[in-house]
């Protein structure tokens, strides 16, 4: 009874044309750029993938779940600039949404300062609703949405600015042609993503480092930010905590068990939420990065080249 009075009450607000804030805000957003900013594509050395799962409000039936996959690539050893791939899926109550993006990011070095990157991304943007409630009156309500999917194409474009002494500046607009789902009436909107950080190299001690970051979504009518403060110790462990402006709190923990690979966890609780700290949210991390070694140079023998 009560999952079937969430899911009435959520369809009062998805009957008309779907238009409210979408895209996903990420705990873990730090390990989450290529899915908003297209230009961060490569931006790193060799080849990095990283996997996520967020689980919100645990343990209530039908809210949001969100997995994530991201693999990108530094081309220059073969080409110029870098090239990756995103996709994630989430799904909130019956709805179902899946987005897949191909990006590409180009660099412009400015003097000894750092590196402009400007990228794109162009994918699919698919979208479905696959009610599975009781209706209160009749099944033959117009007004009750029916189950629908459909798909479009979809554009992001960003810049990223990385300078050599640690800071970074990333902006992005995702959504650029506002794809619509015909059959389900869903419009996806365009969405801005800032991102500003700087990272002190050795500040407590060799090899611990703090790291500071502002990100921030808005539709230009919700804003929604979060600022992290993560501590890195000897390419051991990192411990964060984020303060986002919904009232929520963040604690942010993770290993490097293995060399290149990370694994990461997060938990959210907002202090103004109804739910018990028991239906927090959850994020999981898996990240791997692989730089291939140098290969070494040969010497020569011959008396000539000694």
């Amino acid at each position: 009874m009560i999952k079937n009075l969430l899911y009435c009450l959520l369809f009062i607000f998805v009957a008309q044309e779907l238009s409210a804030q979408q895209d996903i805000m990420m705990t873990n957003f730090m390990f989450d750029k290529l899915r908003v900013n297209p230009a961060t594509t490569g931006v790193e050395e060799g080849f990095t993938s990283t996997m996520m799962y967020r689980n919100q409000w645990d343990k209530i039936a039908g809210a949001p779940n969100t997995a994530i996959f991201n693999a990108e690539m530094n081309l220059s050893k073969f080409a110029v600039g870098g090239a990756g791939v995103s996709f994630y899926h989430d799904a909130i109550g019956p709805i179902r949404q899946n987005r897949l993006m191909l990006n590409y990011s180009y660099p412009f070095q400015i003097g000894e300062a750092g590196i402009v990157h400007a990228g794109i991304g162009l994918g699919m943007l698919n979208f479905g609703i696959e009610p599975d409630f009781i209706a209160p009156t009749t099944n033959n309500d117009a007004s009750l949405p029916k189950a629908s999917t459909g798909t479009n194409l979809d554009a992001n474009f960003g810049v990223y600015y990385k300078s050599f002494k640690g800071y970074y500046v990333g902006l992005s607009n995702t959504h650029l042609n506002k794809p619509t789902i015909h059959s389900s009436n869903y419009t996806s909107e365009r969405h801005y993503f800032f991102n500003v950080g700087h990272k002190i190299v050795n500040l407590l001690g060799p090899k611990k480092d703090v790291e500071f970051q502002l990100f921030v979504m808005s539709d230009l009518i919700k804003n929604v930010g979060d600022f992290n403060v993560k501590y890195s110790h000897a390419n051991l462990f990192y411990v964060g905590l984020t303060a986002r402006t919904t009232n929520t709190y963040c604690i942010l923990a993770g290993l490097y068990p293995l060399k290149n690979v990370t694994l990461g966890y997060s938990f959210d609780v907002n202090a103004n939420s109804i739910l018990s700290s028991k239906n927090g949210t959850h994020e999981l991390v898996i990240r791997y990065r692989y730089i291939a070694p140098i290969p070494p140079s040969e010497k020569s023998k011959h008396p000539r080249w000694l």
